[in-house]
């Protein structure tokens, strides 16, 4: 009995199978009844499956025969046709607009979407030839800016060969998915951005999964290949692989490739011979995903997936008109569910066009609009027909797994830095960020001041806290904590997995860290040429809690780590975050360079001389466990007593 698996050439996935009773075929499709007899020792290749990966997977016959897209010379394509479940007699009456693609461009963080969506308008000829154009034009936020990394989702279009390509740029880091949960109610088809030498990351299984639910077409772009690094062909064997491991149909494995270089904007068919621009990767877009499926006779509905907000025109609502035509000026219903609906009127509606929103007077079913004039529109609400309109299904997202305090100051610093102190304003602000942000949560706390936000990730909360900041909001936040559930009297806390790149001669530490907060590596590899090594661990979101820091310390600002929630698990048991006590000031005062100069001895302190600082105020981390009070207040006493010698420093 003998089973192998391998590559051949990099391209072709070829079965030998021989006097195997594990493997059962069926008329019409082949189907692998079990792979539990295969060892992790007969995967062959640099695209195989890893040991980790589960062995009883079913494969249909199409994943045993298939060729995988590398290199050809013509971009075919099958398109998955099954959107969303329903009727045989409902979708006779739907039709294909072929004038249209919505798509939105997925990836994990840093694989280049922004950058590729820079070169698609560029080359799209959306600018003037003499106009300046900044880098990262999508990231349009100042947070967005400081941190490179985008946080919420945006919207253009551009126009190919009389087709108009509604794009959807997307964040990349995972505590934002709940943006691109629900995008993918608005697109019919993805550009999955993969990194040529990082391969498949966390988020990208996971914006993948959450498409291939939604029965997306997929057009995989494997992006910087002129990184001297570059390994295209493990990375699509790769991607593969994550196709199966999803589930995914054979319609959709049937995924075109195509190889980009984002900041040269450049794409070919073959990494080696790229074209002078991204043509190939425009054709792959109106041939690989189908135009939206509509019924243009049909009563009017459009799902609101986006809120944006405006001085002059108030609440903007964004979504795609999945059936009829919707009117400026046109009343409408607008409904939460077949009970709870209410009336209203578009009194403005737009239309993408390029970088910026167009008036227009209609728009016909298919295309993504924004329309003005109703106040209390809610995101995963529905405009339909006054008339007739029917509710389409709400967005669901999946729940938060953090959660941290909101309180008003109560410092004797109150209203130095903010203009809005009270637990009033802390309160609409809190509950007004609610109506944008499907996956955040706002509760009230245990005092009338104190309220509990919860959110995806700790980078979740954070960048809220920072928007507030800027805005002029004063408060207090307490530390992050998990958000735990009792199931059949078992207490379950979120696991995530953790994906460490981290350079050879620094794994020891790392792999401590990972050890002390109750880390399980179940996967090791390495990364092309450049010594890097990547470490897989299934870790409590407890232990990631301020394991960031502790990793760029441990390796000298070089590891990155990415993280992604898993599922929740038993209690992992005691998880020791923190092994070092903090530095608290013991009186009122302004820091004096005099004080800190000995205090400094005793850890690393937060504040500088000039600082006012209050009794009980955290001044520092201590050097050892436990707190310690100082006094960073104290002067230098000025008498003319000799025994006070002046302290001097010695050069050395």
């Amino acid at each position: 009995m003998e089973t192998a698996i391998s590559f051949c050439n990099h391209s072709t996935l070829a079965f030998s199978l021989s006097r195997n009773p594990n493997f059962s075929f069926s008329s019409k499709t082949a189907k692998v009844a079990s792979l539990s007899s295969l060892m992790p020792n007969q995967f062959i290749g640099c695209g195989s499956l890893s040991a980790s990966a589960p062995l009883t997977k079913k494969l249909s016959s199409y994943a045993l025969q298939r060729r995988l897209p590398r290199g050809s010379t013509s971009i075919r394509c099958s398109v998955s046709g099954t959107t969303a479940a329903s009727s045989a007699d409902k979708k006779s009456q739907l039709t294909r607009r072929n004038d249209i693609r919505n798509i939105a461009i997925v990836a994990h963080v840093d694989h280049g979407k922004t950058t590729l969506v820079d070169a698609m308008l560029r080359q799209a000829k959306v600018f003037r030839d003499n106009q300046f154009v900044q880098e990262r034009i999508m990231d349009s936020n100042d947070l967005e800016r400081e941190r490179g990394i985008t946080i919420l989702s945006k919207n253009t279009s551009i126009s190919y060969k009389d087709t108009k390509i509604n794009i959807i740029d997307t964040p990349g880091h995972s505590d934002f998915g709940g943006e691109v949960e629900r995008i993918l109610n608005m697109v019919d088809g993805i550009l999955l951005v993969v990194d040529s030498v990082e391969g498949p990351m966390p988020q990208t299984r996971f914006v993948l999964k959450k498409a291939l639910e939604f029965g997306h077409a997929v057009v995989v772009v494997v992006n910087k290949v002129d990184r001297p690094s570059a390994r295209p062909d493990c990375v699509i064997n790769s991607t593969f692989e994550l196709f199966i491991e999803l589930n995914a149909s054979d319609e959709q494995c049937d995924f075109q490739v195509i190889y980009a270089s984002g900041i040269n904007g450049k794409a070919g068919l073959s990494p080696d011979k790229l074209a002078d621009d991204l043509g190939p990767l425009f054709e792959s877009i109106i041939r690989c995903i189908p135009g939206p499926r509509i019924d243009r006779a049909g009563a009017l509905q459009m799902l609101v997936t986006s809120i944006e907000y405006d001085e002059h025109k108030g609440r903007i609502a964004i979504g795609r008109l999945h059936a009829g035509v919707l009117e400026r000026g046109m009343d409408v219903k607008v409904c939460t569910s077949e009970d709870a609906c209410r009336y209203g009127r578009i009194s403005e509606l737009f239309v993408y066009e390029k970088f910026s929103r167009v008036p227009a007077e209609s728009v016909e079913a298919g295309d993504i609009c924004a329309v003005c004039g109703i106040a209390d529109l809610q995101i995963g609400e529905t405009i339909a027909d006054k008339a007739f309109g029917m509710p389409l299904p709400a967005i669901r997202v999946e729940e938060p797994t953090v959660k941290m305090s909101f309180s008003i100051n109560t410092s004797p610093f109150v209203g130095r830095e903010g203009k809005y102190v009270t637990s009033g304003k802390l309160r609409d602000r809190l509950y007004r960020e609610l109506e944008r942000n499907l996956a955040m949560r706002v509760e009230d706390g245990e005092t009338s001041d104190t309220f509990i936000v919860s959110g995806r990730g700790t980078l979740h909360i954070t960048i809220l806290i920072e928007n507030m900041r800027r805005e002029g909001y004063e408060f207090m936040v307490g530390p992050p904590k998990v958000i735990s559930k009792k199931v059949d009297d078992e207490l379950l806390e979120p696991f995530e997995i953790a994906t460490v790149e981290v350079p050879e001669e620094h794994m020891g530490p790392i792999v401590e860290l990972f050890g002390k907060r109750r880390g399980q590596m179940f996967n090791m590899g390495n990364i092309g040429s450049e010594g890097t090594t990547v470490l897989q661990y299934k870790i409590p979101t407890r232990g990631l809690l301020g394991l960031r820091n502790a990793i760029l310390t441990a390796s000298r600002g070089t590891a990155i780590l990415n993280t992604i929630f898993d599922s929740y698990g038993p209690w992992a048991g005691d998880i020791i975050s923190r092994d070092l006590g903090s530095l608290v000031a013991c009186e009122d005062g302004t820091t004096t360079s005099y004080a800190l100069a000995s205090s400094q001895e005793r850890g690393k302190m937060f504040v500088g001389p000039g600082v006012d600082v209050y009794k009980g105020q955290i001044v520092g981390i201590h050097q050892r466990p436990g707190d310690l009070a100082l006094n960073v207040c104290k002067k230098k006493a000025a008498t003319n007593v000799r025994s006070n010698k002046e302290q001097t420093g010695k050069d050395k």
